[in-house]
């Protein structure tokens, strides 16, 4: 809209109200988006007679003195004349511009940086309106700065937020005709098993079996290892205990059945089912691996919380069923509240179990758990861990009214975090409560 015919429509509406009308103008708003049925257009500035915060809307009036009722969200906060004129000039440049969105699930953040507050996700081929350009931090690429700029949208149940342009459709339209000036061409659907791959993180086969069987190995179980194709930034992500890599790509490409290659990257993606995904990815020596990703039903930072107050409280209990525990054979043992030990008097067990290099002291703590058929037996697993001694030690416990017996579990059979089955003929060694 040009200047002279916004300056023009003000003075026939202050005509309209100063002369016709006696109601009296609370103020005057700039309309951010068009009310065709009226005949006003997004830009248009109106006279405000009424705000009702009750039925959430604003009785304004139009060119032709009719007064109507317009929701709260579709006009600026109104002003005095001075002052609408002083705002006017924000919203002039993009008075016609709309958008539509090309990503399902794109974030309108609180300020103009990528990093901020979620307000909102917009929907794959959801109208915006773009209110005016601001000055935002960059928007990278792994090194690559993305083509774009931040822009102040509106939704059109009334959000407002900053929406960053490189997945937006920006167009010019208005009441009077269709829409033109289309900046950027509309893209085809996206095929149906690659949104499921793009929706969400990916974590490792393993997890599942972890989760499943309660062997939950901390150093393993990292919510950080994951698989993930962040479509706001065109950057994926590979993270596992011994592949740390990340990648700007540029699209992708359909190879094969189910099968999808992304483009400028070693990493090509086959489709299994809704939960599954097969990563083939080649590192630097050229070798390919075939990488297992599942979808995790559980809340992993749950699982992981989980676990973590498991082994607190385990020791908790040892320690509050003590902490001083005395055997006239195997010494004695003060466990601290945290996580220290002292234990003098071990000389029977050096050093078929604890090495002669061993401190007195060190820091114990429970991390494996025990497998079903082990747990009617036992309470767990402690694990000492003596200054100036390499080697952790290991012992399955039970606590009883008298005291702790612990069983050396050197022998022991592991499965990853799990003690599954005793060793043969352990040693096994009793101390009274103090």
């Amino acid at each position: 809209m040009k200047k002279n015919y916004f300056f023009a429509s003000v003075l026939i509406l202050f005509s309209l109200i100063f002369t016709g009308c006696k109601d009296r103008v609370m103020g005057y708003s700039v309309v951010l988006w068009d009310i065709p049925e009226y005949n006003i257009s997004s830009g248009d500035v109106i006279p405000v007679y009424i705000r009702s915060n009750i039925s959430h809307v604003y009785v304004a009036g139009t060119v032709d003195g009719t007064k109507i009722e317009i929701p709260l969200w579709q006009l600026t906060e109104p002003l005095k004349k001075n002052q609408v004129k002083k705002i006017y000039p924000k919203y002039e440049a993009n008075a016609h511009t709309y958008a539509k969105v090309k990503l399902d699930g794109l974030p309108c953040r609180a300020d103009p940086v990528n990093t901020a507050k979620q307000v909102y996700r917009l929907r794959k081929g959801e109208i915006i309106k773009i209110l005016y350009k601001g000055k935002g931090q960059q928007v990278m690429a792994g090194k690559k700065p993305l083509e774009g700029d931040w822009y102040k949208i509106l939704t059109n149940d009334g959000t407002q937020g900053w929406c960053f342009s490189y997945n937006l459709n920006l167009y010019e339209s208005d009441i009077n005709s269709q829409q033109t000036d289309i900046v950027v061409d509309e893209t085809l659907e996206e095929d149906p098993l690659y949104q499921i791959i793009t929706a969400g993180v990916w974590y490792p086969e393993y997890f599942d079996t972890l989760i499943r069987t309660g062997n939950i190995d901390l150093n393993r179980l990292d919510a950080s290892f994951n698989f993930n194709i962040d479509l706001e930034n065109n950057i994926v992500t590979l993270n596992l205990p011994k592949i740390h890599k990340s990648w700007a790509y540029t699209g992708y490409e359909k190879t094969g059945d189910k099968q999808y290659t992304l483009n400028d990257i070693p990493v090509i993606i086959v489709y299994k089912s809704a939960r599954f995904i097969v990563v083939r990815y080649t590192g630097e020596s050229g070798k390919p691996e075939e990488l297992n990703f599942i979808k995790i039903e559980q809340n992993l930072d749950e699982v992981i919380e989980a676990e973590q107050n498991r082994r607190g409280e385990s020791y908790l209990q040892l320690y509050a069923h003590g902490p001083k525990y005395i055997s006239s054979n195997y010494g004695n043992i003060v466990f601290n509240e945290d996580g220290s030990f002292h234990w003098n008097g071990f000389k029977l067990l050096v050093p078929s179990i604890i090495s002669s290099s061993a401190k007195t002291s060190g820091k114990a703590s429970v991390k494996y758990s025990l497998s079903k058929s082990l747990s009617a037996n036992y309470d767990g697993v402690i694990t000492f861990k003596f200054n100036d001694m390499a080697n952790e030690v290991n012992f399955l416990y039970k606590l009883d009214g008298t005291g702790l017996r612990l069983e050396d579990a050197t022998a022991a059979r592991i499965n990853g975090n799990q003690i599954v089955e005793r060793g043969s003929s352990p040693l096994v060694l009793f101390f009274s409560r103090n």
